[in-house]
């Protein structure tokens, strides 16, 4: 099992591509970046959460959709062009359960 080792706030211009059909991928801001490790004290991992709370590997994503990568855009060069605009709706009940661990 991993452990949550650090939580840093995601800088402006990261995004997480999610492939939704063979045609369509769509980008979500990165909020936030977790370093993992597992319980053993090996095996670091970095995932990057996006704004509507998933990320590679977790078991609530949105259905159908595979995570593609990571991309940076400059804040002055725009957004990605399938990037999801905000929502203006209800938060998603569900989402990263993020417990904060204290370092050994």
């Amino acid at each position: 099992m991993k452990q949550i080792v650090e939580i840093v706030p995601a800088r402006p211009g990261w995004y997480a591509r999610w492939q939704l059909t063979p045609d369509l991928t769509r980008c979500y801001p990165v909020s936030l970046w977790a370093l993992l490790e597992e319980a053993d004290g090996t095996g670091r991992e970095v995932v990057g959460m996006d704004c509507i709370g998933q990320w590679p590997g977790a078991d609530d994503n949105e259905a159908g959709g595979q995570f593609v990568r990571y991309l940076y855009q400059t804040p002055d060069s725009g957004q990605p062009e399938d990037v999801e605009p905000p929502s203006t709706g209800e938060l998603r009940e569900s989402g990263p359960r993020l417990q904060p661990v204290t370092a050994p």
